[in-house]
């Protein structure tokens, strides 16, 4: 189980229409998929989403040299020395050995991690809702049709990227609509403070198919999240940004969140995102795994959900979806598995159990030039 060799593949596409969210608008999608190969033979997929120059010379000048001759089976430590350096690479690095000791126990990664709970795992659409055209309510309306004729019953939207006024009649204007078709997550990217997301509560209380309201203050407003869950008749969820399950703890201690949204690549590998999913079940609370930025971080998303325990008697009411990225994209396709009717069938093949599309490896590899 000695770790031979390991090949990287950046990938770039840029978008033909910028899009996004509260935070600004993206130019590009991209992310670097990487193989361990040990001498044995066994492989493992590993993936990891920042600015591709910078990882190509990480991986190239720091993390290959290091892993290079380890032993695979040293999953744990190898993780906790990456993470010292770069947390999105050491999540990566965890998906890839997690995938080789799974091949080299002939399981599934469910199996892996004590069997899976449940065939099929809820999804929902997940837009970024704004572009800078002037017509973007209309463009959103038309995304959104079409993700519900795809299939997709669960969907979430942006809000908090421009006004209130705004915002809420792009919102009305949906829910006039499809609030009979779909149920809803709105998504403010913390871009509120309390008085602007307590306004939202006279929209609210007149929508019974919203999921969730998510991260409309800052992370750390724990007393703000706590005087809104009190107040708001609509569940809060957040954390898609926290790096470990002490950064849940504050959050689930004092009662500020109904929902937690761990994200396998903002933790220090697998092992720390399970253990922040596990918190939510010691506290009673929904955890419902954020897995926007990449196909192989979503896939181990849906694994996890796949095993996690039920939260309540109230299983099967789809209150726990993994997100699905259904914008621009072509890196969601990356790997063979698709949802139908918004749910997923969990993969049962040894390790990952779907085939890496390496002609789309090919396609969109990363030219090397500077890009914005």
């Amino acid at each position: 189980m000695v770790i031979e060799r390991i090949e990287i593949h950046p990938l770039l596409h840029r978008l033909k229409q910028p899009y996004g969210d509260a935070n600004g608008y993206k130019k590009y999608r991209s992310c670097l998929l990487f193989r361990v190969i040990t001498r044995s033979g066994l492989d493992g997929w590993g993936e990891c989403i920042d600015w591709l120059p910078t990882l190509t010379l990480g991986f190239e000048q720091r993390i290959i040299p290091y892993l290079l001759g380890k032993q695979a089976t040293d999953r744990l430590q190898l993780v906790a020395v990456i993470s010292k350096w770069h947390r999105r690479a050491a999540a990566g690095v965890s998906m890839a050995l997690t995938e080789i000791l799974a091949k080299r126990a002939g399981v599934s990664i469910s199996e892996l991690w004590g069997g899976r709970r449940r065939a099929t795992v809820p999804v929902y659409a997940s837009f970024q809702s704004y572009t800078d055209a002037p017509d973007w309510q209309n463009s959103s309306l038309q995304r959104i049709a079409q993700a519900i004729s795809d299939g997709f019953r669960q969907i979430k939207v942006k809000i908090g990227g421009r006004t209130l006024a705004e915002d809420q009649a792009h919102i009305s204007r949906l829910q006039a609509e499809y609030q009979d078709t779909v149920q809803l997550v709105l998504d403010a990217n913390q871009s509120y403070d309390a008085a602007a997301a307590a306004s939202w509560e006279r929209l609210f209380c007149n929508w019974p198919n919203l999921l969730w309201l998510e991260e409309p203050l800052p992370m750390d407003r724990r007393a703000d999240y706590k005087l809104l869950r009190a107040t708001l008749s609509v569940p809060l969820a957040g954390g898609e940004n926290l790096q470990s399950g002490s950064q849940f703890l504050p959050l689930l201690v004092e009662g500020a969140l109904d929902v937690i949204q761990p994200d396998t690549m903002h933790h220090a590998g697998l092992d720390a995102y399970r253990d922040s999913l596990q918190l939510a079940r010691q506290f009673g609370v929904r955890a419902s795994s954020h897995a926007y930025d990449g196909a192989l971080s979503r896939l181990y998303a849906i694994f996890a959900q796949a095993c996690l325990a039920p939260w309540s008697k109230m299983e099967g009411d789809g209150s726990e979806p993994v997100e699905w990225d259904v914008m621009e994209n072509p890196f969601t396709r990356l790997f063979s598995l698709k949802p139908v009717k918004g749910v997923v069938h969990v993969p049962q093949g040894v390790g990952l159990g779907v085939e890496m599309d390496e002609e789309m490896l090919r396609a969109y590899r990363w030219d090397g030039r500077i890009y914005q």
